[in-house]
């Protein structure tokens, strides 16, 4: 990993089908963080286990028809929070139209997600290098939203040891990818310590995706 990037054009591509977006929800952020909690409040983040039995550091909760899970069965999408027995929150009509917009704005265009997938990030928590490759249909991109405290964002290649871009992401900015680079490796370098006004000192992260 290099030192990480901090690109200060609105719209930087980061290679086929894969755009960061400089604050492009930054002024939906308030009305993005009362949904947020809206959601949090009926479906309370908690920390999912690894199908090997480690329990994440980040703390997750899910929006939408569908939510992704993790737990000894393996990583997959459901209708219905385990931990509560209910479906998942609606998403609310915001997140739906700011994903809808990023998508379109990095050329993906009548993006609908129905699943949100909240990670919540303390000073010390970290997302290892992964694919987001249980979804069902990979035409469709993802969307990744950054809110709160800044963070170290890792983009990388198809292939596990390829070398990873390191982009600094800001409160408001939007990662999206999908065509050639849907199944680009991707992660966040532990977080380190920071406040925001809006989150104290936590960041949070939206991942939109078509899961079903």
């Amino acid at each position: 990993m290099t030192l990480p990037l901090f690109e200060t054009e609105p719209r930087h591509c980061l290679g086929p089908g894969a755009w960061l977006l400089r604050g492009f929800a930054e002024h939906d952020a308030v009305s993005l963080l009362d949904g947020l909690h809206a959601v949090v409040a009926a479906a309370p983040l908690r920390n999912m286990v690894t199908p090997g039995g480690q329990r994440m550091s980040v703390a997750m909760s899910n929006c939408g028809a569908l939510g992704w899970v993790s737990d000894r069965r393996g990583y997959r999408y459901v209708s219905h929070d385990p931990e509560r027995g209910l479906r998942w929150p609606l998403m609310p009509a915001g997140f739906l139209s700011l994903a809808g917009r990023a998508a379109d704005a990095a050329g993906f265009a009548d993006f609908v997600p129905d699943a949100c997938l909240i990670n919540r990030y303390s000073a010390g928590h970290k997302l290892s290098l992964h694919q987001d490759k249980d979804e069902r249909d990979f035409s469709q991109p993802i969307v990744s939203v950054s809110l709160g405290v800044p963070a170290v964002f890792l983009f990388g290649g198809s292939a596990r040891q390829d070398q990873a871009r390191a982009l600094a992401v800001t409160h408001g900015d939007v990662v999206v990818w999908g065509g050639p680079s849907r199944l680009n490796y991707h992660g966040v370098v532990a977080l380190r310590p920071d406040r925001h006004a809006l989150t104290a000192d936590y960041r949070f992260n939206l991942t939109f995706r078509k899961a079903g």
